[in-house]
């Protein structure tokens, strides 16, 4: 199979780990792509609770769909595909689906209890524990350079917002490894930096009062796009329940 793409960095699995994960280093001005096999545990929440932001709870399928929105708004890449095989090369890596065979520098597995990609990947620890998950430390590093894993294929807890957040401080280990400059990923007033002779942090922007006003209005308009109607898609159930095959992702 010839190569048919690159990034900087690919992200396998598209629930709530990955997608947080692909904002941060996408914002950072790194290729991403996020590789997604469609089968998130999250599709079958009847309806999500305890996610901070959304006091009466919100369609599970409408956040990843945000969350989808975003990735896109901050210049990361979708490919609908399942992930075969990751390769580690003396530049990164090399991943493979059906179709696809992508050169990347870095690896994110983010893939609930999928890791059969990462068979065979020398300074890879697997755990089975009746599911499997991926060893990591505690930034979610594995034992290969370059590689991380997010969410509850690193052992977090089945919580959305625990996989989230942790999708999310992968990325920043990611960009501390890459030695990328402290990144705030912060928008602040006009002159908050300058006006007190510091230099704008990576990462950061300053912004008047009428562009402040004018993404509260984009950002209240794309809201109510998403939220006018009801989800379009159905409800999903357990795999076991509909007679589909069982995914991890």
């Amino acid at each position: 199979m010839n190569e048919t793409g690159s990034a900087d960095v690919v992200v396998v699995g598209g629930g709530v780990a990955g997608l947080s994960a692909a904002v941060f280093t996408a914002r950072h001005d790194l290729d991403t792509l996020v590789v997604d096999a469609g089968g998130s545990i999250l599709r079958r929440n009847a309806h999500l609770e305890n996610f901070p932001g959304f006091p009466a709870g919100i369609n599970a399928r409408l956040l990843l769909d945000l969350l989808r929105e975003q990735i896109d708004r901050a210049g990361c890449e979708q490919l609908s595909a399942a992930v075969t095989q990751v390769s580690p090369t003396d530049e990164g890596f090399i991943v493979e689906t059906a179709d696809e065979r992508i050169t990347s520098q870095y690896v994110i597995a983010a893939t609930k209890n999928e890791v059969g990609y990462l068979a065979g990947i020398d300074g890879v620890g697997i755990i089975d524990r009746g599911k499997t998950f991926v060893d990591v430390d505690d930034r979610g590093r594995t034992g290969v350079k370059g590689l991380y894993a997010a969410g509850r294929v690193a052992q977090k807890p089945h919580q959305a917002i625990v996989c989230a957040g942790h999708g999310a401080e992968v990325a920043v280990t990611l960009l501390e490894d890459n030695e990328s400059p402290f990144y705030h990923d912060w928008v602040t007033p006009d002159g908050y930096f300058t006006d007190r002779e510091r230099d704008l942090p990576p990462g950061c922007e300053e912004i008047d009062d009428s562009e402040r006003q004018q993404r509260e209005a984009d950002s209240r308009g794309l809201l109510q796009k998403y939220l006018a109607e009801p989800h379009p898609d159905d409800q999903e159930t357990h795999p076991s329940l509909d007679g589909e095959t069982p995914t991890n992702n």
